[in-house]
């Protein structure tokens, strides 16, 4: 055996998965020997193969169910997406949500979110909710762009006929159809998207939201009766003396709950809490599942404290009872209290079964899953069956959705329940009970997003508080907004295109503009292309921003729909230069044209050159600079001499050889390996070869060679326009540019600071190269509105 390689022998499934996991997360060389028997291993390809089976099977209800002649013809695509709207409600609680802070003085709260219209070129509508809570990271405010976003991206798309098999389909074609990876959404989106889209497939197949996640097919009539109607666990916000809170809790448990959950973690210490539960326990009984829920509000000693004291209290389980994750298994150990995993799942955005490896441990009860937390039905579908196949709870939580987004939840626990049922049967395992779902948020409900009711009611015949299926599938198929509750309407606003004619000191240019947008000039953004890029390049960013700021972008002298002329001073035969400092002048002149104030640039590439030259060297013109992959140029002369003439020879060869062979040498270099595996690579390539002045393209990749610019280095000494500098994880090249460049900018003047915040920094953009905001533009978004937002606050600082 090689030296430092650990020899493990395992017996079980949990010993092999334990194995597996040390050597990939804690950097050990193992040989791993599996110990099993001849009928150990029937047993287990028996159970694969009942796996493999129900897959197959399930797969292929949905398929029947959604193939039709026209998907044969669409390469399995079910319809294409004719658009989506958004409007942005405001609907009143009668109590504040358990997650806020709320002051003395609120005697009103309300809910806000967006309801997303998803419409199919057939015709057919599915509704979604985007419900951001601000504890998870998200604000209308971010979450609004990222619908702009879609808005256009979506237009056209074609949706797959395997989405609803919830299998990796919804990550897949985000990042094949939209081109963008599916963990650069935010959860809530992400879930409202899925929502809608789903929606529209049921519509358009006279179906059910249910049954197009689980097709109709013979059950077994016990399992389909207790998936009919979901039991629905009450939440309550325990606060009060502790004969209060079980007041509260025992009406509750009148009204027919089967289930209670009540916030903990939140008085002076974990004694007093501990004596809210044991009270509460005392007046319900020993029949009503109890469950609490800390928040990872206390350490690690409060929680054991907590746990003794309510030993004999009969806790279905504890949510994360700790602040340290890394705790809970030994606080399972060591408490003796069944466990909930709730924000621990919230966190892992990607590879969530590779995390929840190590928690299989027995004393984890169950998993609470929340949709628009953990990002969308797909993974909350992953996640519980995860957790089924562990033998644990799969709870679905809401986080103060509408009746829109609790009816998806209903069914969606409906679904979860017939899959647990397959689940057992494959494995040989008896049927729990059915779960009370942590759907009593409805109960925050003072007003609604829809005039229907949910139809959650005490049942008569089950004597429980539950949510009929039927209901919210007729709630989701027949939806009807409440338009009282609609703050406003998002509108589509148009790109605005047209031709400026620019005369600059040593060139006249008619350049081709793409706006849209405010119309202010308190708030202009310029875009700038990279090399063989044009303006139409910006739209998806654009279109981000269009309900915030005034969005310009052009096309470079020499690119698109942009055309040189000599300027009137020179001799007619003299070709104009388009050196940086003539491109710079142009760009200032139109500066001028569209706006009196002063504009923020956004540059990629060579267009980030161009923009920092301009913040550099014309700052008086510029509120601030977002430089996406740029450089400040080489330093040496002996550099700048050796890229002339690799730029002058790569020229020579664009008119001689032509575009094409241009193109494949050009993204044959490792700089652009990234972009390379983009699934919309080869449609990036084609609009590069609309461009039809070749001579006019050569020319720019001759006179805009950074071997001809100057360096700005030392520039960067004295800058004080505020930067934002962008580059993408895997792009080594311009990563280490980008820290120089901070570098050199902090070896300065010392007054970097301004109103508190830093005037310069630098983003790195997870999943993504050279072409930052073609591979990963979500973020990108997100960082540039950050930036925005401080150079504004700043300059009205300033102003005071």
């Amino acid at each position: 055996m090689a030296h430092g390689v650990k020899h493990l022998r395992v017996n079980t499934k949990i010993e092999l998965q334990d194995a597996l996991f040390k050597t990939q997360h804690k950097g050990i060389d193992c040989v791993i020997e599996v110990e099993s028997c001849i009928d150990a291993n029937a047993t287990f390809h028996s159970t694969l193969r009942k796996f493999a089976c129900q897959a197959a099977d399930n797969a292929m209800d949905i398929l029947s169910r959604l193939f039709t002649p026209d998907s044969i013809s669409h390469g399995l695509s079910v319809c294409k997406i004719h658009r989506m709207e958004y409007s942005l409600y405001r609907i009143q609680l009668c109590a504040p949500p358990t997650s806020s802070f709320v002051s003395d003085r609120q005697s009103k709260f309300h809910r806000e979110g967006f309801i997303l219209s998803l419409y199919l070129e057939d015709g057919s509508v599915g509704y979604g909710e985007v419900a951001p809570l601000e504890i998870h990271k998200e604000n209308l405010l971010d979450v609004e762009e990222q619908l702009q976003f879609f808005r256009h991206v979506l237009e056209g798309a074609k949706i797959s006929l395997f989405l609803p098999l919830l299998k990796g389909s919804f990550s897949s074609w985000i990042r094949n159809v939209l081109g963008i990876p599916a963990s650069s959404i935010f959860p809530s989106v992400r879930c409202g998207l899925e929502m809608a889209i789903l929606s529209a497939i049921a519509v358009r197949h006279s179906s059910s939201f249910l049954n197009i996640l689980y097709p109709q097919r013979e059950t077994d009539e016990e399992i389909s009766k207790r998936s009919s109607n979901i039991k629905i666990c009450a939440l309550i916000d325990s606060t009060g003396t502790p004969a209060e809170v079980a007041n509260i809790a025992s009406t509750l448990v009148q009204e027919g709950f089967a289930a209670l959950k009540l916030k903990v973690a939140r008085r002076a210490d974990p004694i007093q809490d501990a004596a809210v539960i044991q009270e509460v326990r005392k007046r319900i009984g020993r029949q009503i599942e109890l469950r609490v829920d800390a928040n990872r509000k206390w350490n690690y000693d409060e929680a054991l404290q907590f746990g003794s004291l309510v030993k004999n209290c009969d806790i279905q389980y504890i949510e994360e009872p700790v602040q340290d994750e890394d705790d809970i298994i030994k606080y399972c150990e060591e408490s003796g209290l069944p466990v909930a995993l709730d924000e621990t799942v919230d966190s892992f955005q990607e590879n969530a079964l590779k995390m929840l490896v190590k928690y299989a441990h027995p004393g984890i009860v169950a998993v609470v899953i929340k949709p628009s937390v953990i990002g969308g039905f797909e993974r909350a579908a992953l996640i519980a069956r995860w957790a089924q196949q562990q033998g644990k709870m799969a709870v679905v939580s809401a986080a103060f959705e509408s009746s829109l987004g609790l009816s998806a939840y209903v069914l969606f626990s409906s679904y979860l329940e017939l899959q647990n049922a397959d689940v057992c049967k494959v494995m040989n395992r008896q049927l729990a009970s059915p779960i009370s779902h942590g759907l009593g948020t409805y109960q925050w409900l003072k007003e609604d997003v829809t005039t229907d009711l949910l139809g959650i009611c005490h049942n008569p015949h089950s004597g429980f508080v539950e949510a009929s299926v039927a209901n919210a599938s007729q709630l989701l198929r027949k939806f009807q907004i409440n338009h009282s509750i609609i703050r406003r309407t998002a509108t589509e606003k148009q790109v605005l295109r047209y031709q400026l004619t620019i005369n600059s000191k040593d060139l006249s240019s008619f350049i081709k503009v793409q706006e849209i947008g405010e119309s202010t000039d308190d708030n202009v953004l310029l875009f700038l292309h990279g090399f063989l890029g044009t303006g139409e390049d910006w739209i998806p960013i654009m279109k981000a921003f269009s309900g915030l700021a005034r969005c310009i972008s052009v096309d470079l002298p020499g690119h698109g729909g942009s055309k040189i002329q000599n300027c009137g001073s020179k001799v007619a035969t003299q070709k104009p230069t388009l050196s940086i400092d003539v491109v710079a002048d142009v760009l200032c002149e139109l500066i001028k044209q569209i706006t009196p104030r002063k504009v923020t640039l956004v540059g990629y590439s060579m267009g980030a050159r161009i923009a920092l030259y301009i913040a550099l060297r014309f700052s008086y013109k510029i509120e601030g600079a977002v430089i996406i992959s740029g450089s400040p140029g080489l330093k040496d002369a002996f550099s700048r001499k050796i890229r002339r003439a690799e730029d002058d020879s790569r020229a020579y060869s664009l008119v001689t050889n032509g575009l094409q062979l241009f193109l494949d040498n050009w993204y044959a270099g490792e700089l652009w390996q990234s972009l390379r595996s983009h699934p919309h690579f080869n449609q990036i390539v084609a609009r590069r070869l609309l461009h039809d002045d070749l001579q006019s393209l050569s020319k720019v990749l001759s006179d805009l060679s950074i071997g001809r610019q100057p360096s700005l280095w030392e520039d960067l000494k004295e800058c004080n326009t505020p930067l934002l500098l962008i580059v993408g994880e895997k792009d080594e090249k311009f990563k280490s540019i980008a820290q120089k460049m901070c570098n050199e900018i902090n070896c300065g003047k010392k007054s970097r600071i301004t109103g508190g915040s830093e005037i310069h920094e630098i983003v790195e953009i997870p999943n993504s190269g050279h072409a930052v905001h073609v591979e990963n533009p979500l973020p990108v978004i997100y960082a540039m509105r950050e930036f925005l937002t401080r150079v504004k606050e700043n300059s009205e600082e300033r102003m005071r």
